[in-house]
């Protein structure tokens, strides 16, 4: 083999740029949250850390506040309690000297970190000395401003695999993947046997095939969160022209129920995805038809293979390709699913269409907890790639064996 040059790989360079800061970079730091417990809502874990860290900032601001409480108590306090009050006053100036040249969170490391350590220790003591010994004016003050200032540590944030572990155990993420499966898998079903009898209806010589194919292929066309606004409208149960027509069926009970039912919501999500995607899942079927060489069927006319034995002995077979890849595309798109189900559900009602998807959006962006949210995340990358593998395992046999 050839080896690669230097003007070969200098071709390929702005690829490999791209791939890497598109592609592996996002991925490589989405891995990298999952190992912390990385919450932008709480002070202690908004930064990640492997190392214990100080809060120089949140020392500074309460650090005053403990010296003035008892100190403007020294009248509430008995003569032989005045000295400790000048050395909680003294410990605090010389803590706050120690720091005075350092502000935000501090790497806590060496004689630095016994330095603080012991301060805080002793300071801790004796502040908490007056609280639990004596009743005076600002004692809830006193105590409060302690319990902030115990956060001025921040321990390591980095959990390693707990997170993974905690996700497992995790009703909510079972309860997620389970109507993703769900989802993915009934969605997909009817979209390849619609898709199939679209794709044969369109493979026809017919007079306005171009019509037909173009007509058929709008609700693709349209914009998953303009289709899921639409289907929206036509399944509230006040108005909505699809709601009444189910109740009349006496499909459903009450057309207000709809969407507030969890089988209900769950049906409407997949019959709104089934509508918007089958031409989709049509025109890769389309494609695979126009691959089979007319011969084929004239040959097979002339053995007298009739019409059925003909499409699942001949037709099938040659279209074999085309189905993986219609169904490895299509499943991978709706493991994924968000848009869709967030306008027209929102997960609900009561997380019965919670997806995946929405779960990390939901963890990450609204509970700001992206070392959690991460973890979903790549769940969701692992089931995908199992879903890939189990569909080029199945469907992928023989496929490259074909002359």
């Amino acid at each position: 083999m050839k080896r690669m040059g230097f003007k070969e790989l200098l071709f390929i360079l702005p690829a490999i740029v791209i791939i890497a800061f598109f592609s592996l970079w996002p991925i490589m730091k989405v891995i990298n949250y999952s190992f912390f417990d990385y919450q932008l809502n709480d002070q202690q874990k908004s930064e990640l850390s492997l190392d214990e860290k100080f809060n120089v900032d949140l020392f500074n601001e309460n650090a005053d506040y403990v010296a003035m409480f008892i100190d403007m108590n020294r009248d509430s306090f008995p003569e032989d309690a005045q000295g400790k009050v000048d050395e909680v006053v003294a410990d605090v100036n010389e803590l706050k000297m120690l720091l005075a040249d350092k502000s935000g969170l501090i790497e806590l490391s060496g004689g630095l970190k016994k330095q603080i350590g012991e301060q805080y220790a002793k300071l801790e003591s004796e502040a908490g000395y007056f609280v639990s010994s004596y009743d005076f004016p600002d004692r809830e003050n006193l105590k409060l401003v302690m319990e902030d200032m115990g956060k001025c540590f921040v321990r390591s944030n980095f959990i390693g695999l707990q997170g993974y572990y905690n996700a497992i155990k995790d009703e909510r993420v079972r309860t997620a993947l389970g109507n993703t499966v769900v989802f993915t898998f009934v969605s997909v079903a009817f979209e390849l046997l619609l898709g199939m009898g679209l794709a044969l209806i369109m493979n026809k010589a017919m007079r306005g095939q171009g019509l037909v194919r173009a007509v058929s292929l709008i609700p693709w066309a349209i914009p998953t969160t303009v289709a899921a606004l639409m289907w929206s409208y036509l399944y509230d149960g006040s108005s909505g022209i699809v709601a009444h027509i189910l109740q009349t069926l006496h499909i459903v009970r009450d057309s207000k129920d709809l969407l507030l039912s969890g089988g209900g919501a769950m049906a409407s999500a997949i019959i709104a995805d089934v509508w918007k995607t089958t031409p989709y899942m049509a025109l890769l079927l389309l494609a695979g038809f126009q691959t089979i060489p007319a011969v084929v069927y004239e040959s097979a006319k002339i053995d007298g293979s009739g019409t059925f034995n003909t499409f699942f002995k001949i037709t099938l077979p040659l279209l074999k390709p085309s189905i993986l890849v219609a169904l490895l595309m299509r499943t991978l798109d709706a493991f994924r699913v968000f848009d869709l189900i967030y306008v027209l559900t929102g997960g609900g009602p009561g997380g019965s269409t919670e997806t995946m998807s929405i779960y990390a959006y939901k963890t990450m962006f609204q509970q700001t907890n992206f070392g959690y949210g991460s973890i979903v995340v790549i769940l969701m990358v692992v089931f995908v790639a199992l879903i890939a593998a189990f569909y080029i395992k199945v469907l992928g046999a023989n496929v490259m064996e074909r002359d």
